[in-house]
C-alpha cells in the first residue's frame, strides 16, 4: 500500500524548503532535526546572499508557513534510528532525547535568571555562554528553552521548576521512540565547519586571535556572543589589520579534496562587516583563486575597488603567535610578486571548508556516498538528497535542489 507522507531528515533552509513545497500541495510531512531549533547553519550567519539580509527574514517567513500549516509536524533533538521498507512503504523509527521544557514554556526568561549552572554555547561555537537552560538563540524555533542534561544538576538544583509559573519544566522527561509511515525520504542533513583543530600549521583551535569564518559570523551578528562587535578573542580590541586565509582544509589532499564553493564569497561579504564597523581597516585575502559563481562575480568587483583590501594569489604555508602581542604572524608565498612574504595581522580568519554532516558515516538510510560523504544517489528508492547533504552550496541554490527533490519525493508517493 503506498503511503503519501514524506521524511524530511533535517530541518536547515533547504529541509524546511522541501517540506513546505511538499505540506503546501497537501502532502503530510515530518521533519526529524538533531538540534533543538530549526534554521540549521543559516540561523548562525549575520548576513546571507544573495541580497545579504539577516537570516531573520528568510526564516520567520518559512516558520510562519509552518505554524500555519497542519501538513508539516515537526521533532527536534530527534533523530532516525532506523529506516526499513522501500518506496511508497517505509517504516522509520526515531529517537526524541528528552527537551525538559514542555508547550507551556512562554520564554519569559525567569528560568534562565535563576539558573545556577554555565556552559559553553555551541551555537556561538564556543564563544560565548549560556546557562544549562536556555533559548538556542533569539528567533529559535519552536520558541522553547531547552535544558543541557550534560550540565544540569537536574532535581538536586531545581531553581528553574520553581521560578517559572507555567509548569513548564518537566526535569523527569525521559528519551522516548515512534515509529513513522512514509513513502519517500528527503535527506537535507546539511553541512558542518572542517574541524579546525586539524589545520595545525595555520594555528587552528591554538592561538587565540586565529578564528574560523563561521566564528566570524558569529561575531559579526548582531545577537552575538559581543553583541556584534568584531574584536580579537585574546583582548576585546579593535583589529586594524585582518588577514582572510582562503581553501583552509579544502583543495588539499591531507584534508578536503574539493573546493567548498561559497567561501570564497563568504570571505568577501565578511569584508563588508568589517566595512561597516571600521573604514579604516586593512584587509588581506590570501587565495589560490578567488571563485564567484553566477551573478557574484559582481560583487567581486565590488569589494576588488576597495583601496583598504589587498587580494594576494598564494597559498599560506604557516600561521604563528606573537605571544607578547597576541599579534599573528602570517607566512604565504606571493605568485604573481614572485616572492615569499611575513606579515603580522591583529586577526585572522580562516576560510574552513564545508564538510557533509554525514561524512562520518553518521546515517541511518542506506544510499550511495562519494569518498568525501557527499549522497551520489538513492532516488530509485525514493530517497532525494538536498543541499550541502548533496554538495557545497550556498543558500538560494540549496533551496533550489529542496524544490526539486519535493517534486520527485511528491512523484514518488503518487505513483
Amino acid at each position: 500500500m503506498s503511503n503519501s507522507s514524506i521524511l524530511v531528515i533535517g530541518g536547515g533552509f533547504s529541509g524546511i524548503t522541501a517540506a513546505l513545497e511538499a505540506a503546501e500541495v497537501g502532502h503530510e510531512v515530518f521533519i526529524v532535526e538533531e538540534m533543538p531549533y530549526l534554521g540549521g547553519r543559516v540561523a548562525q550567519l549575520k548576513h546571507y546572499f544573495p541580497k545579504l539580509c539577516p537570516p531573520s527574514c528568510g526564516l520567520e517567513i518559512n516558520f510562519q508557513r509552518i505554524k500555519n500549516n497542519p501538513k508539516v509536524k515537526y521533532f527536534t533533538l530527534a533523530e532516525v534510528v532506523s529506516v526499513s521498507g522501500g518506496p511508497g512503504n517505509y517504516e522509520v523509527k526515531i529517537k526524541i532525547k528528552p527537551r525538559y521544557v514542555n508547550n507551556n514554556c512562554t520564554a519569559c526568561d525567569k528560568c534562565v535568571e535563576v539558573c545556577p549552572v554555565e556552559r559553553s554555547s555551541d551555537y556561538d561555537f564556543d564563544m560565548g555562554k549560556t546557562k544549562a537552560i536556555y533559548r538556542p538563540h533569539l528567533m529559535s524555533f519552536p520558541m522553547r528553552y531547552v535544558i543541557d542534561d550534560q550540565v544540569c544538576e537536574g532535581t538536586a538544583c531545581a531553581k528553574c521548576v520553581e521560578a517559572c509559573e507555567y509548569q513548564a519544566i518537566d526535569l523527569d522527561e525521559k528519551e522516548r521512540e515512534i515509529t513513522l509511515n512514509v513513502g519517500s525520504v528527503v535527506v537535507a542533513t546539511g553541512w558542518k565547519p572542517y574541524d579546525v583543530a586539524k589545520l595545525t600549521n595555520l594555528g587552528g583551535g591554538q592561538i587565540p586571535n586565529v578564528i574560523t569564518n563561521m566564528q566570524f559570523e558569529r561575531l559579526a551578528a548582531p545577537a552575538g556572543p559581543t553583541s556584534g562587535k568584531i574584536q580579537r578573542p585574546s583582548d576585546g580590541e579593535e583589529p586594524k589589520r585582518i588577514a582572510f586565509v582562503q581553501c583552509a582544509g579544502s583543495r588539499d589532499q591531507n584534508h578536503l579534496d574539493y573546493c567548498s564553493y561559497i567561501c570564497c564569497m563568504a570571505s568577501l561579504k565578511h569584508c563588508t562587516y568589517i566595512r561597516e564597523q571600521y573604514p579604516d581597516a586593512e584587509v588581506v585575502i590570501y587565495y589560490i583563486d578567488l571563485r564567484a559563481p553566477g551573478r557574484y562575480e559582481k560583487f567581486l568587483n565590488k569589494i576588488q575597488q576597495d583601496e583598504k583590501v589587498l587580494m594576494v594569489k598564494g597559498k599560506v604555508a604557516k600561521i604563528e603567535e606573537d605571544a607578547s602581542s597576541g599579534n599573528v604572524t602570517v607566512t604565504a608565498e606571493d605568485i604573481m610578486g614572485g616572492m615569499k612574504k611575513e606579515e603580522q595581522f591583529d586577526l585572522v580568519v580562516l576560510a574552513t571548508g564545508m564538510q557533509p554532516s554525514i561524512a562520518d558515516g553518521k546515517l541511518a538510510i542506506e544510499v550511495p556516498k562519494d569518498e568525501e560523504g557527499f549522497i551520489t544517489g538513492g532516488e530509485e528508492k525514493g530517497i532525494f538528497a538536498v543541499g550541502c547533504a548533496k554538495m557545497p552550496l550556498d543558500v538560494m541554490t540549496s533551496a533550489e535542489t529542496a524544490t526539486g527533490a519535493a517534486l520527485k519525493a511528491i512523484q514518488t508517493v503518487r505513483r
